[in-house]
């Protein structure tokens, strides 16, 4: 693709995931007006009730102004990066996800190297030995995996690693980048069963549907190794289903890892997001929603990017 294709395109994707965010900041801005009882009962939490509190809580979130001229002033302000304060600790809430990003961004990524090292080796062996034993033995365990729920791997990590071979810690994130890799082992093993399971069974099926094909018995009958004609036609078809996935999993490790979070006691984004939607803090969940959705747009925007870079037939929108 040349290069005024590609940015013309960055620039048709990055204005209609303008128009979704801005979707969904309205979406989520009027969650102060839908929660259950007043907005100022709502944003005071469980600080005492008087009329000094009233009046500054209305003053400081323009209570006493129009629907839309509230959201107006909300969005210029989240904009800015300013979503107001958290009822939970009275700390500014984009200071609260400033610290817990970095937890669930390097879970995330260190969760994510693991579905595609296991996920595409695993693929491709048992798609290169199908109907064999290790086929059916790669298959079987990824079926357990993909029944397995997050936190059930996690506590059963934890018994066998953590306590009975005391081989990783448990809990907590460590400091420095050695130790927090060694911390976020387990959880990150934890939170890719899934995903490496179903990445498996992608590459595996994209791989076997193309590995007796004509132009591969061709390429065989040319005198070139069986590991050439396996990178350069096999893994190159299998890429455009699993960069397909690769987006979708990748958001889910990040924003997705609640339970893995809570059942290693980790300070990341789904952690905060159970305890925030227990304690109703409504302006941590709406910069948690905004947020959320921004990740979303961005990786998919990465995805479909990488897809039309290792698929020329993909003509950015346009017919061939």
């Amino acid at each position: 693709m040349s290069g005024r294709d590609g940015i013309a395109f960055v620039a048709r994707r990055l204005a209609v995931l303008l128009v979704l965010l801005v979707v969904v900041s309205f979406a989520v801005f009027s969650l102060l007006s839908i929660a259950p009882g007043e907005p100022v009962d709502v944003l005071l939490g469980t600080t005492p009730r008087s009329a000094e509190t009233v009046q500054a809580l209305t003053q400081k979130y323009h209570l006493d102004k129009p629907f839309l001229e509230q959201y107006w002033i909300w969005l210029r302000n989240a904009v800015q990066l300013d979503f107001g304060d958290s009822i939970q600790t009275q700390m500014p809430v984009t200071d609260e996800l400033r610290q817990r990003l970095s937890t669930s961004l390097f879970l995330g990524l260190y969760a994510f190297a693991i579905v595609m090292v296991l996920g595409v080796g695993l693929g491709v062996i048992a798609a290169l030995r199908r109907r064999t034993g290790a086929d059916r033995a790669i298959v079987g365990a990824s079926i357990v995996a993909l029944s397995t729920p997050s936190f059930v791997g996690g506590l059963a990590l934890i018994y066998l690693f953590g306590i009975v071979l005391e081989l990783f810690p448990v809990y907590g994130v460590g400091s420095g980048f050695g130790d927090e890799l060694w911390h976020m082992t387990l959880p990150a093993v934890a939170l890719a069963l899934t995903s490496t399971a179903a990445v498996l069974k992608t590459v595996r099926a994209a791989i076997v549907g193309v590995v007796d094909q004509d132009f591969m018995t061709f390429a065989r009958a040319r005198g070139l190794s069986r590991g050439r004609v396996l990178v350069a036609y096999g893994l190159r078809n299998a890429l455009i289903p699993l960069v397909t996935m690769s987006g979708i999993v990748l958001t889910h490790l990040i924003v997705g890892a609640a339970l893995v979070e809570t059942t290693f006691s980790l300070p990341g984004l789904g952690e905060l997001l159970v305890t925030s939607a227990t304690q109703q803090d409504v302006p941590m969940l709406q910069a948690m929603a905004v947020l959320i959705a921004a990740i979303v747009v961005l990786v998919g925007l990465l995805a479909d990017l990488v897809l039309v870079t290792v698929d020329p037939r993909i003509r950015l929108g346009r017919r061939a």
